[in-house]
């Protein structure tokens, strides 16, 4: 079938100049960077600890002089199904965005480790009154 010979009368539209920048995160110079590798997951595990309602947080202070806050999220198969741990790693990355930056100290990582059930049903707001509570209980000087 050929295509018809008149394309139309109506308005041509107009593409925008400049595709609009989109940013999860107010500052970008203020968020955290992501763990990638399995070696600092297990550096922050041996370190740290402080569980809550909704999930499990594991802090250190990596003393190498640079100033980056870094986090991981770590959701493992007894959360659920693939839909199920990619909520809870969604939801825990969404409170790290709201509440992380002006708690956390520089030089740190974080992990935060997704809790069967707890992670993805308890109320967000609950969840960041945890976080807020497990990195005032992390920060505190130890004995």
């Amino acid at each position: 079938m050929t295509p018809p010979m008149d394309t139309g009368k109506g308005d041509t539209a107009e593409a925008p100049a400049a595709p609009s920048a989109v940013s999860l995160c107010p500052d970008p110079a203020q968020s955290p960077a992501t763990l990638r590798h399995r070696a600092d997951f297990l550096r922050a595990a041996s370190a740290r600890r402080q569980g809550t309602g909704g999930f499990l947080l594991q802090a250190r202070d990596r003393g190498d002089g640079d100033p980056a806050i870094r986090v991981g999220f770590t959701a493992s198969k007894k959360i659920g199904n693939a839909v199920l741990r990619n909520r809870a790693k969604r939801r825990l990355r969404a409170l790290v965005r709201g509440v992380l930056p002006p708690l956390a100290r520089p030089g740190w990582d974080y992990v935060l480790v997704a809790r069967p059930e707890a992670t993805v049903t308890r109320d967000f707001a609950a969840l960041c009154d945890d976080l807020r509570a497990a990195l005032t209980s992390v920060h505190q000087a130890r004995k």
